[in-house]
Order: C-alpha cells, then structure tokens, then sequence
C-alpha cells in the first residue's frame, strides 16, 4: 500500500513537471503557466502590459472552437492580471480537451489551444498535460508467457568472436506522436461562430492527421456520439459503422491520413449546440475499413468478438494510439428553414434513439453467450 503511493506520489510529480517543461516548447509570445493534477489542467495566462491600461483593448481569450460557448467552465476567469483556465481532466469532453493514450505504454496525453485576440493579431498558444501511468503490457505478456531457452547451432565451424569489435554508426529513430485535427465544412468553408448552420444544412466532417504524422500512420473512427451537451447523447457511428445514414453517413478516405463523412445539421430539442465526441484508431500504416451492413465500408475496425480476441491476443497490434477529441457546432432554428425536412431529422433522431436501444440489448446478449 505505502509503494503504491510512492509510486503515485512520484508519477504525479513527474507528471506535473513534464507538463510545465512542455509549455516552454509552444510557439507563443504570451506568458503562460501550466499546472496539471490527475482531474484538472489549469493553464495560467499573462495578460500584455499594453491591455491592462486600457479596457477597450482588453483581448479576447477563449478555447479553440469555444469563442462564444455559454459554459463558463470552459470560459477563463479574468483578473487584472491573468486570464486563468481550469480544464477538467475526468469529463474532458466537457470543453473539448483531446485526449490520446499509448496503447503500448499507457502513457496520456490531454491537449487543448487557446486563442489570444488582440489589436495585434490572434495568437495561438498549444497546452497539454502528460501523464505516464503504470501499465500491464500484454503484448509483452504474450511474447514471454510461452518462451523457453532452446539451444540452437547456427554459427559456422570454426567461427571466432574478433577480439576487438569497432562500431562505427549509430542511428536511432522515433516515430512521431500523432496530433488530429476535427472539423466541419459548409460548402467548402470550414464552420465558425461567423457561418450560419441551420437544420438540414449539408455538412461535411473531416479529420486529419497532422504532416508528420501522417507519413507513419493511417485513421479509422470506431465511435461517434452526438450530444446535446447536457443530458442526451446518442451514438451514431458504432464500430466503425452508422446508425443511420440518412444523418450521418459513412466515413471515407482516399489516403487514410484524412477521413471525411458527409451529413444534415441538426439539433436535439432543448439546446441550440451539438456536441461530437469521436474515439479514432491509429494504426501503423492505415487501419482496416469495416464491412458494413449496408454494403459500405466504414473506416473504423471493428471490434471482434471474445473467442477471437482469445485466441489471438488481446492487443490488436496494428492499433498504436487511441485518440478521443471533440467538436462544438452551433445550429440556428431561424425563419426560413424547410420545416419538412426539419420535422424528417427530429424523426430519425427518434429512430437512431431505438436503434441505439437495439444495439445496446443485443451487446448484452452477444456478451452473455459469449
């Protein structure tokens, strides 16, 4: 008991000071602080001299994507001197905070961006927390579980050791930790507070790997859930596959560093914002599209069931990371939207509620024969 809170206490030091260490690696001229604990990022940002004399020209200073989110959560806490942010790290859903886990390691990784609007320009200033915990590697499990020492006479006769062994290189190589990219087009544009989404508005959504990334590795979404971004979700890709295509359809890709899926605005009743929250793969390579029910071919591999997992490992090895991120759209009920088509979205709204209930009863069934 006392070794595993060593153990904590000394995981959560490091954890703390790699976070602030990193902060010293962003491309910002805005000083900044970051604390992390086990729940919570708290990022710290120096208002500029020249704003604190003037109101009129106090910066606006808001999370990617959140510019005019009502939750003030996600909103900093404004004093004459620094504009303080505290993200939570346990729903880190709630303000968009993307969180991407070492399927080999353990190791997390939370990151989010912060946007700094001044009479200077806008200034983007990239915060993340690390964290390494101790973690059961089954791969390694696997390699040894059945290993025994076996003598084997593959050296030529007569063949001696060189006394004197000189090496002359040395080279060694990492492969570059993913960084994703969401987001949600209108006719080309991407989807900001300046554009106006209304229900049934064709969208499309994207997401990317970064450059460097995408020269190692490849993407496929295993799960999508829709929100309100209070009480009611539903999920609307399940295993690399849609729920319903009428609102959202399949993701695609060409090269596999890009997935995109076409799709109708729409809202839940009570809330005028949507929520996505995605689980995505990424594979050495590529990923594996999913053979979908409806004949397409979905980029998200599919979960296989428990006899097969048992009888080949319980890692799937082409997975290396596992990212979750989200996205914030704002939809407008205004006058002018065909109420037709509104009133054929709330319906299948209903019908993907049914499907997700058919989908959850027959999991439990699989599980129990299983």
């Amino acid at each position: 008991m006392i070794g595993n809170r060593v153990w904590r206490a000394l995981s959560l030091t490091c954890f703390i000071g790699v976070a602030i260490s990193s902060c010293g690696l962003a491309q910002a001229k805005v000083a900044h602080k970051i604390h992390c604990t086990e729940n919570q990022m708290q990022v710290e940002i120096q208002i500029p001299e020249a704003n604190k004399e003037d109101s009129d020209k106090q910066p606006q200073i808001y999370l990617e994507g959140l510019k005019d989110y009502p939750n003030e959560r996600c909103q900093p806490q404004i004093s004459e001197l620094h504009a303080v942010f505290r993200l939570s790290l346990t729903d880190f859903y709630e303000c968009g905070v993307t969180r991407m886990v070492n399927q080999l390691t353990g190791k997390k990784v939370y990151y989010h961006k912060i946007l700094i609007e001044s009479a200077e320009g806008k200034e983007v200033v990239s915060v993340k927390c690390i964290t390494t915990e101790p973690f059961y590697n089954v791969l390694m499990l696997n390699a040894t579980k059945h290993h025994g020492v076996v003598r084997r006479d593959v050296l030529p006769a007569g063949f001696q050791e060189p006394e004197d062994l000189e090496i002359t290189t040395s080279l060694t190589e990492r492969a570059p930790e993913p960084r994703l990219s969401i987001g949600v087009n209108q006719n080309g544009k991407k989807v900001t507070g300046d554009l106006t989404v209304t229900p049934g508005t064709p969208l499309t959504m994207e997401i990317n790997l970064d450059r460097d990334s995408a020269q190692v590795y490849g993407l496929g979404v295993n799960y999508l859930e829709v929100t309100d971004t209070r009480q009611l979700s539903e999920t609307i890709v399940f295993k690399g596959c849609t729920v319903d295509p009428y609102l959202f359809e399949n993701f695609n890709t060409i090269d596999g560093d890009t997935l995109s899926a076409k799709f109708k605005a729409f809202k839940f009743p009570d809330s005028s914002y949507v929520q996505f929250r995605a689980t995505v793969n990424v594979c050495l390579d590529k990923c594996l599209g999913t053979q979908c029910s409806n004949g397409q071919i979905g980029y998200g591999r599919r979960r296989r069931d428990t006899t097969e997992v048992l009888a080949q490992g319980l890692v799937d090895t082409n997975k290396v990371y596992e990212i979750s991120l989200a996205m914030f759209i704002k939809i407008n009920d205004i006058e002018g939207v065909n109420r037709n088509e509104v009133l054929q979205l709330e319906e299948n709204l209903r019908e993907l509620k049914l499907a997700n209930q058919r989908l959850a009863r027959n999991s439990r069934v699989n599980f129990g024969e299983s």
